[in-house]
């Protein structure tokens, strides 16, 4: 089975707002970077993109060891807590639907096919490669911000929209 590396992260600037996700993946020598963003999303929702979309880089069954300085999906694996939901028809145990279902859903299917090594990182530290997809992040959201604001200027300027 292949050994695999993955560093991920993600931001939103406003919660909600724009948020962006970065990972790295890394194979013997090899590394890869990808990174994403959306309009409208929370931090929770950009943490755990980063996560699937670097598993879905994966195209074969592979051991992991992925590193996220997100308690909210480290722990959802590690306490069991997707497990729990999953079986409680994804109710918290409070009885209220699980936030992000779709995705976690996506990352239960996953997790079932990789075997993964979930390892909680401290943010915004001295960890190179979680402070590379935190910059890849945070700089999805300047440019999603950036391509907004250009449409909106776009918009006033063409008279569009009164």
């Amino acid at each position: 089975m292949q050994k695999v590396t993955i560093y991920t992260d993600g931001a939103c600037s406003g919660n909600p707002g724009p948020g962006g996700w970065g990972a790295i993946l890394i194979y013997n020598e090899h590394e890869k970077e990808i990174s994403g963003s959306e309009k409208e999303t929370t931090n929770n929702r950009m943490e755990l993109m980063a996560v699937i979309k670097a598993l879905e880089c994966l195209k074969h069954e592979c051991e992991v060891n992925l590193y996220s300085d997100s308690a909210y999906v480290i722990n959802a694996f590690d306490k069991g807590w997707i497990y729990n939901w999953k079986e409680n028809g994804w109710m918290t145990k409070e009885k209220e639907p699980v936030k992000n279902r779709e995705l976690w859903e996506i990352l239960y299917k996953h997790s079932k096919k990789h075997k993964i090594n979930w390892i909680k990182v401290k943010g915004h530290s001295d960890n190179e490669f979680n402070n590379r997809c935190d910059k890849m992040a945070r700089g999805e959201i300047k440019k999603l911000v950036e391509s907004l604001q250009l449409t909106v200027k776009k918009i006033f300027y063409l008279g569009v929209g009164g």
